[in-house]
């Protein structure tokens, strides 16, 4: 495994009319690694996303992307760079097939914007990278269907084809297979992982399945700041990290559920 850094932060710190929802965190993120971010409600886990993608300024603190101070870069700058998040800013249109969502990702990884005027030629000049990234998320099959008549977890998958075309070195996930079922997410899941071969993916996730499946690294925050850090064994072990997401003691072991697993909770920060 690669060890460089792919992106840091340096004591990075976000405030709120005098409420600190990010406390002094420092993040690692190794390149070619999948690396997940977890914490009970209200930990500061979507604050730290929308520092890390500049969709929020940090109040302190620095941003790196290899190396390189990008604290001060705006979020269409850094997804130039390769720090691209799925889900935000990916170009799904409902009305569009399935094929035509990929091409207007294309176009926008050309600089050619959505230009919906050009010529059906010009367009068909993108149809075999097109194919190839559907062929990527296993949804070949479905590249003349209308975007909104594909199932949830279909459409998830449509949205990293369109996040691909961008072509990112770091992939952010911000919860991937929310309000999915269990068969959308086994599909959403084996995606991520064949992604994860090629790139750096971080992901909030709270399905703690997913996560003890997927990551590599696992960065458990409470109350803004980094709790512990490890694999899955590790965090799902650390009796702070039990107490955190359940608000008991360690032995009050009935609260760890049948599985004994971390219980998923939803993030309001």
């Amino acid at each position: 495994m690669n060890q460089d850094l792919i992106i840091e932060t340096r004591g990075l710190v976000k405030e709120f009319k005098g409420f600190t929802a990010v406390d002094d965190v420092n993040l690692k993120i190794e390149r070619g690694t999948i690396h997940a971010l977890i914490g009970p409600n209200g930990a500061g886990k979507t604050t730290v996303f929308n520092l890390l993608t500049k969709f929020l300024t940090p109040t302190r603190g620095k941003l790196l992307y290899n190396g390189q101070d990008i604290t001060g870069k705006d979020s269409a700058s850094i997804a130039l760079m390769g720090v691209v998040r799925s889900f935000q800013i990916s170009a799904v249109f409902p009305h569009l097939t399935v094929l035509e969502n990929v091409r207007v990702a294309l176009q926008q990884k050309r600089n050619d914007g959505f230009a919906f005027w050009r010529s059906e030629k010009i367009l068909d000049e993108l149809n075999d990278r097109a194919l190839d990234l559907l062929d990527s998320v296993g949804l070949r099959e479905f590249s003349k269907a209308l975007a909104v008549d594909l199932p949830y977890g279909r459409k998830r998958s449509l949205e990293i084809a369109t996040t691909l075309a961008l072509d990112p070195e770091l992939l952010l996930l911000d919860e991937p297979t929310q309000g999915m079922g269990h068969e959308d997410i086994s599909v959403v899941a084996e995606l991520i992982k064949e992604v994860g071969k090629n790139r750096t993916i971080l992901m909030v996730e709270h399905n703690l399945n997913v996560v003890s499946d997927l990551s590599d690294t696992i960065t458990v925050l409470q109350r803004g700041a980094i709790l512990t850090e490890g694999n899955y064994e590790t965090v799902s072990a650390d009796p702070r990290v039990r107490e955190a997401y359940m608000g008991v003691q360690e032995d009050e072991q009935e609260g760890e559920g049948a599985s004994g697993h971390i219980p998923v909770v939803e993030d309001t920060i």
